[in-house]
């Protein structure tokens, strides 16, 4: 007996909800990359302009470092559900997972190098080798081995960078960087593109050490993602109103207060990794919250269905993102790299959003799937029903 993928009467609208709202506060985050050389500068000191500042203000404190973190949640929380269908089953899921993450890491692979060095889908399938091997695990480990892995290694971070910041180092700012990444991608040739983006994505992936940080990060988020799925506590919801009323009020209290601290204080190295690493996931648990909550509504959810059918194509929707803002901006598309402003670039990201959401109204009014997810279950399953 074949393990067969989730149908779309067994689908939970209030996760393509979250993976929907995610993809866009990404693609808005995102887009900061897109057409500035956004790895090597210190935002918070780089933007002058009143209307950059007020704007990369919003998305630093509602969006960055909060909608990762609940689509890695999410990410878990799939993993998990096809997990329990194959044990209704009988069968094991581990070979099909290690084909379907297998085939993620090389997307992954090809999307940095070959579209835009800013790819998550690596970390993604690497992270989510180990959680395969962890899903059996009882809610409780779960959740443990993901508060171990994510507070003592990131408790200890923010002890050094405290005392980075105590000794007034600045954050880094790359010139030369930034002036070859205006050069290769506003006017250079193919070649140079993909030097640079290879270059780039060294830089924030193994130089930086993140390659490392976000697989300790994005780990523990997977574990506590699959520890919610165990529960079924988006399913429950209607029996669960309280626990998520209260974990959503909190978390969100909890959760901006942590984000404002870079401007209540000081935008140093200390406050900006605790805003992020702290402030971020409590923030994305209330908005998985929020979200929850609202699907309970069938005004929510008949006014937001297109957000969710946008979330059930979710990895033709990210890679799309990447193919529509590199032709924006590279050389070999418009070349608008490094010459638009950042709420220009941000209320862009919204219009390809909505651009998005109509055609996968479309595109699903006729198929099940999206064209990317479509290939990736023929490879996985090894044919399209």
């Amino acid at each position: 007996m074949k393990v067969q993928p989730t149908e779309l009467h067994e689908r939970v609208v209030a996760i393509d909800m979250m993976r929907g709202f995610s993809l866009l506060g990404i693609f808005i985050v995102n887009m900061l990359a897109f057409h500035t050389p956004f790895y090597y500068i210190n935002p918070y000191t780089w933007y002058t302009d009143p209307s950059d500042k007020d704007t990369f203000q919003w998305i630093d404190i509602a969006i960055q470092g909060s909608v990762y973190p609940l689509f890695s949640m999410l990410f878990g929380y799939g993993l998990m559900m096809q997990f329990r269908k194959s044990q209704e089953r009988g069968i094991s899921f581990i070979p099909l997972g290690l084909r379907r993450l297998s085939i993620l890491l090389i997307i992954g692979i090809l999307h940095a190098f070959l579209i835009w060095s800013g790819d998550i889908l690596i970390t993604y399938a690497l992270s989510g080798f180990i959680v395969l091997f962890l899903l059996r695990l009882s809610r409780i480990w779960l959740v443990t081995i993901a508060f171990l892995l994510y507070v003592i290694p990131n408790m200890g971070l923010a002890l050094l960078s405290y005392i980075v910041s105590a000794t007034g180092e600045e954050f880094y700012t790359g010139f030369q960087e930034i002036e070859s990444s205006l050069d290769a991608f506003g006017s250079g040739s193919w070649m140079d593109i993909f030097m640079q983006r290879a270059a780039d994505w060294t830089y924030a992936n193994i130089e930086s050490g993140s390659l490392l940080l976000i697989g300790m990060t994005i780990l523990p988020y997977m574990l506590l993602g699959a520890a919610a799925a165990k529960g079924k506590l988006i399913e429950r919801t209607s029996n669960k109103k309280t626990f998520w009323i209260t974990l959503t009020a909190v978390t969100l209290v909890a959760g901006f207060s942590i984000k404002l601290l870079p401007y209540l204080f000081e935008a140093n190295f200390y406050y900006m990794f605790v805003q992020d690493i702290f402030g971020g996931p409590l923030v994305a648990i209330g908005y998985a919250g929020l979200i929850t909550l609202l699907c309970q509504l069938t005004i929510f959810r008949k006014l937001l269905n297109p957000v969710a059918k946008v979330g059930r194509m979710s990895m033709t929707t990210y890679l799309s993102q990447s193919v529509i803002a590199t032709t924006i901006f590279y050389s070999y598309g418009f070349a608008l790299y490094g010459k638009i402003d950042v709420l220009t670039g941000t209320w862009m990201a919204v219009g390809i959003f909505v651009i998005q959401m109509i055609f996968s109204e479309i595109w699903l009014s006729k198929f099940k799937q999206g064209p990317v997810e479509a290939i990736w279950k023929r490879v996985t399953y090894g044919k399209i029903k």
